[in-house]
């Protein structure tokens, strides 16, 4: 096991590194002169000489590199040539909207794929319906779920706010960052319970193709190991079925849907740059969109450096628990 999480790891660092070179290497070809955009168009030669010595631009390309990564392993990601200021101090004012939204969009995600999976199994009445639903929102974009869902639980029925991240004035800022578990650790449940509301309906936009994915996974893994041999001697002791299901077959047939989570969160992770548009939610994802047409490039590559660790750390953690899961993995 040791062995195991040794090489995921160094393939983590790996994978990791290659995306700062391919990072580094885009911002060289950028036609955005980062001494320019520093400067102004109005800078005199001697500023513009002074500032690519400071820069350290005037060195060889491989020495920029390490300077770079130098950079990157104390947390600098460059200036934002936007909101003139560091990007590392921007991500971390976005940061925490953004993983609130991450997370209960991977709980939801996870819920959901175990009801669909579990529900088809065990045919739960009503599991077809429910099914049905979820392939059918599977079917469209995260971007569309989410106008659809603002028009029919903001504009029509009313019982969901459209935008933003809550409505509280002066709402906690820590420790955590979570507005739902800040409330509660502030004595405020009317915060708690109002940033909910406001994280609904975006979380669910960006869980509903992965949790149709998961759960496709999930069933398949579960409908194959039911054909197992100690499956039959299972029911031959007399367990009824969901006792073979939750207490022999689930942790069989978690590692096809535990890889499957690995890949989604990607595809979350872009669902999420999206949605944050969509709902006005003040994370990393608005703060890119709105780094884009101004071409901040050190703040679309903090951004992209971000998410890049992110997936790869969480594929880290899938393959880990995989093992766990199942001890016949090896190194």
């Amino acid at each position: 096991m040791i062995q195991l999480i040794a090489k995921r790891l160094a393939a983590a660092a790996v994978i990791v590194l290659a995306l700062t070179a391919v990072m580094f290497f885009l911002q060289k070809i950028s036609p955005v002169d980062p001494v320019h955009a520093m400067l102004g168009p109005s800078a005199s030669p001697a500023a513009i000489v002074a500032e690519q010595k400071r820069l350290g631009l005037d060195r060889p390309f491989l020495a920029q590199y390490g300077s770079y990564l130098n950079g990157l392993l104390h947390g600098n990601l460059g200036m934002s040539y936007r909101t003139r200021r560091p990007v590392s101090t921007d991500l971390g004012s976005f940061l925490p909207a953004t993983a609130e939204l991450s997370v209960y969009a991977l709980i939801f995600a996870l819920i959901l794929a175990v009801i669909l999976a579990l529900g088809s199994t065990l045919r739960w009445p009503g599991s077809s319906v429910f099914r049905l639903l979820l392939i059918a929102g599977a079917s469209a974009p995260a971007f569309l779920l989410g106008i659809v869902g603002i028009l029919i639980f903001y504009s029509k029925l009313g019982w969901l706010p459209a935008t933003g991240r809550t409505s509280v004035l002066n709402p906690p800022t820590g420790p955590t960052g979570f507005l739902t578990i800040d409330g509660l650790l502030h004595g405020e449940p009317s915060v708690t319970f109002d940033a909910f509301r406001h994280l609904l309906m975006p979380a669910l936009a960006v869980a509903a193709i992965p949790a149709v994915s998961i759960g496709r996974v999930l069933r398949s893994s579960l409908i194959g190991q039911m054909r197992a041999d100690y499956v039959r001697t299972a029911r031959a002791k007399g367990l009824t079925e969901r006792q073979v299901v939750l207490g022999h077959v689930l942790r069989n047939s978690v590692n096809a849907a535990l890889s499957m989570t690995g890949l989604q969160v990607g595809l979350m992770f872009s669902g999420v740059v999206v949605i944050e548009e969509i709902f006005g939610w003040p994370g990393i994802g608005q703060y890119m969109a709105q780094s884009i047409p101004a071409a901040d490039f050190p703040a679309i590559s903090g951004v992209t450096l971000l998410l890049g660790a992110g997936y790869v750390a969480v594929n880290t953690i899938v393959d880990i628990l995989q093992a766990i899961a199942d001890p016949r993995i090896n190194a």
